[in-house]
């Protein structure tokens, strides 16, 4: 008989625990736990206000307190206040704290590359581990507004039209699409949002406009590991906020029938099915929405 999932996610719990030394008082071997090593990689990461570092460890402030002293009595961490709001503390890492740093993105590199090989299938690996880490991190997941010529929304636009290209049953090739031009998907005219999910893009959408009351939502995608998460809403909605805010009175789209989670998500959000609007010639199915 099959173990009940309760079961099943325990097992997972117990595997990861003790693979990645949480329970060790010597994480990595560098003589201090896992606790003090997260606060110690966020700093290198390049955060720096104390309360934003407590808020995305999860720590409350008694522990991130004692994490802090410890690592500036060892030299790693010095701490002074925020010149523009004295109540908040800014902390960075010493020479020491770098090169410490340092030593343990090597070795969090070795061990991620020693999972890697234990398994005859790394890529299936990957793709359970992107899956896990999407749905347990889903409350920090951030939208950053970027000019769609950045390294992020590149990576994201590289992902749609490959999946595009997959699903379409005479293939996908972006140059015979009416793809918009970068320009026109930044402030004044439109925006591109892009998904973090702890450093990584995993999804996007793009409002392309021309200074007019008309735009149109473009290029929305959502990384396989985050779909069900209600993502693609959620960016569809921060879309909708920026048109408002850019005057954008109606907001139009198209899509393919091969896409047919795509068009339930317009259809049950408020959009209206409208002829078709451009000479694009893949899309088959065209929306409307009143702002």
């Amino acid at each position: 008989m099959a173990f009940d999932p309760v079961s099943r996610v325990r097992r997972f719990n117990r595997a990861v625990t003790s693979e990645v030394g949480a329970l060790d008082t010597s994480f990595l071997g560098r003589g201090r736990p896992l606790g003090a090593a997260r606060v110690l990689n966020a700093i290198g990461k390049g955060q720096s206000d104390v309360a934003m570092i407590r808020d995305y460890l999860g720590l409350d402030s008694g522990l991130m307190s004692r994490l802090l002293r410890s690592l500036e009595e060892e030299g790693l961490i010095e701490t002074v206040a925020n010149s523009e709001d004295a109540r908040r503390r800014i902390v960075r890492l010493t020479e020491s704290g770098r090169s410490e740093f340092r030593a343990y993105e090597a070795l969090s590199n070795t061990q991620a590359q020693s999972f890697l090989a234990r398994h005859r299938r790394p890529e299936e690996l990957l793709r359970a581990m992107d899956i896990v880490a999407s749905s347990l991190r889903r409350d920090h997941i951030i939208l950053e507004e970027q000019d769609p010529r950045h390294e992020d929304a590149r990576y994201c636009l590289s992902e749609y039209y490959g999946e595009l290209a997959r699903r379409f049953e005479k293939g996908f090739d972006v140059s015979l699409s009416r793809d918009p031009d970068a320009k026109d998907m930044i402030r004044p005219h439109g925006a591109f949002l892009v998904a973090i999910s702890d450093g990584l893009p995993i999804g996007c959408v793009g409002l392309k406009g021309s200074g007019g009351e008309v735009a149109e939502i473009k290029r929305l995608w959502v990384a396989p590991s985050a779909r069900g998460l209600g993502l693609a809403k959620h960016l569809m909605t921060a879309a909708e906020t920026i048109a408002r805010e850019l005057s954008v009175k109606i907001l139009r789209l198209d899509t393919n029938s091969a896409l047919p989670e795509a068009t339930q998500l317009y259809r049950g959000t408020g959009w209206n099915e409208i002829d078709r609007f451009n000479d694009d010639p893949y899309p088959d199915t065209f929306f409307e929405k009143r702002l």
